[in-house]
């Protein structure tokens, strides 16, 4: 069977596939890092994703069609870009879309002439911390402020 990945800008119409992929996959996270949060409680609902696709840079990866993975980054001028929402659905994780979205993150960060990308997340997880490490990011600080130890990671453009 052949597959095809699709990395796109996602539309308003993807916001469902979107919450179904941030659903699952944060559902995964949670439990992997002992966040003793909710998946509703870390999630967005339609109405935001919509107004995220909108007003910052969300894109979706399809493979043959169904939505698998996705991710949202906002430039800010004068301020870090910020990447949030990175999830890849269960079945489809460590072959190569997170990389692939990441890629696309640094295409787009670097175009837009941003200096810096900041992100937050479980300092607790070894494999997303890992999987960020070997992006280049590395840890800017840490705090305990939502009841789970959180990573500020950040990677630097020259």
């Amino acid at each position: 069977m052949e597959y095809s990945l699709i990395i796109r800008k996602a539309v308003k119409s993807d916001a469902i596939g979107i919450l179904n992929i941030l659903t699952d996959s944060f559902g995964q996270y949670i439990m992997r890092s002992g966040i003793p949060l909710s998946v509703e409680d870390m999630l967005d609902d339609i109405d935001s994703i919509e107004r995220d696709i909108e007003n910052i840079d969300v894109y979706i990866a399809l493979i043959d069609g169904a939505p698998v993975g996705t991710v949202r980054v906002a430039v800010r001028e004068g301020a870090p870009a910020m990447l949030t929402k990175l999830g890849v659905i269960s079945g489809y994780n460590n072959i190569g879309i997170g990389k692939s979205l990441m890629n696309l993150v640094d295409k787009v960060i670097i175009e837009r002439g941003a200096k810096t990308l900041e992100l937050y997340t479980a300092s607790k997880n070894a494999s997303i911390m890992r999987f960020y490490y070997g992006r280049g990011f590395y840890v800017d600080s840490t705090s305990k402020e939502r009841g789970y130890i959180r990573a500020l990671m950040r990677k630097d453009y020259q």
